[in-house]
């Protein structure tokens, strides 16, 4: 039987089992806590098997109302092969197509979101896909970086940018509305979930009080870096080198040893700056209803 989710800390307890990838099971519950805010107006649900087995999160997009969305789906290990994940899947699928979906996604539904797809070492969830007629439609992938090294060198950039007028300084809330007029209101929801939480920051570059760039992370999870952003007046500065730095540190004093950078990109940017490297893989499997 598959009804309403409504004990939300019980279904991070059935993540913590079922994500069996280290980066993935410590954050369980911060991972389904989050998922249960997300963006206002956002439509979705939340359902669970009726004896705890399993767990399926799912949404419409919030840029295509025909785009459906399976952000998180989870089964215990000693439940597993009883075909429990497919009847959580169908019943999400019914949930999207009564929404007006006309696709559905084995994916993040962003700017509130948990991975961009299926990493491709989670087997049973990409055989589940395949049984359920899915396909892989993209990649994507996020780079690691070492906190124990990534936040350091930033002083000669920080002195260069500071000759040059330019202070880099905590996010106000004000900064959200400011990455909306640039990147649009994902960034800027995001950015509005690093201000003043734990497990959270966001740094800003500012010159005679005009913000040049930010810095954002823990907005969906503590370990996860992003997003970031350079104004176009400002590029070519090197305010980016120096926000990364700042926020990497951070993440490194809260007590973590790496980093995730979510659907990296410039891969190019990140690998000269802090040596970051290509680590997690994203199938994104699509279906039509």
């Amino acid at each position: 039987m598959i009804v309403e989710l409504e004990d939300v800390a019980g279904a991070g307890a059935i993540c913590a089992e079922a994500l069996d990838l280290p980066e993935d099971s410590g954050e369980a519950a911060t991972v389904v806590e989050r998922l249960s805010r997300p963006p206002a107006g956002r439509r979705g649900f939340r359902l669970t098997t009726g004896d705890g087995a399993g767990v399926v999160f799912g949404s419409i997009s919030d840029k295509d109302p025909k785009l459906g969305h399976v952000e998180l789906l989870a089964v215990r290990p000693e439940h597993r092969r009883h075909g429990i994940g497919r009847s959580l899947l169908a019943a999400a699928e019914q949930r999207l197509a009564e929404l007006g979906a006309e696709q559905v996604r084995l994916g993040g539904n962003p700017p509130c979101y948990v991975w961009p797809g299926i990493d491709v070492r989670y087997t049973p969830a990409v055989c589940l896909a395949l049984r359920a007629g899915y396909q892989v439609g993209a990649t994507a992938s996020n780079m690691t970086a070492d906190l124990r090294t990534a936040g350091q060198g930033a002083e000669p950039d920080e002195a260069r940018l500071a000759a040059a007028g330019v202070k880099v300084l905590p996010a106000e809330a004000g900064t959200a509305e400011w990455v909306r007029g640039i990147w649009g209101d994902g960034w800027a929801w995001e950015v509005g979930q690093s201000i003043g939480r734990a497990g959270a920051g966001c740094y800003v570059a500012v010159r005679d009080g005009e913000i040049l760039g930010f810095a954002a992370y823990g907005a969906n999870r503590p370990s996860w870096f992003g997003p970031m952003g350079t104004a176009p007046a400002a590029e070519g500065l090197g305010v980016g080198r120096v926000l990364l730095r700042r926020c990497l540190a951070d993440q490194h004093a809260a007590g973590l040893e790496t980093a995730q950078i979510g659907w990296a990109g410039p891969i190019g940017f990140y690998s000269k700056t802090i040596a970051a490297r290509i680590e997690r893989i994203f199938w994104i499997y699509t279906k039509s209803l």
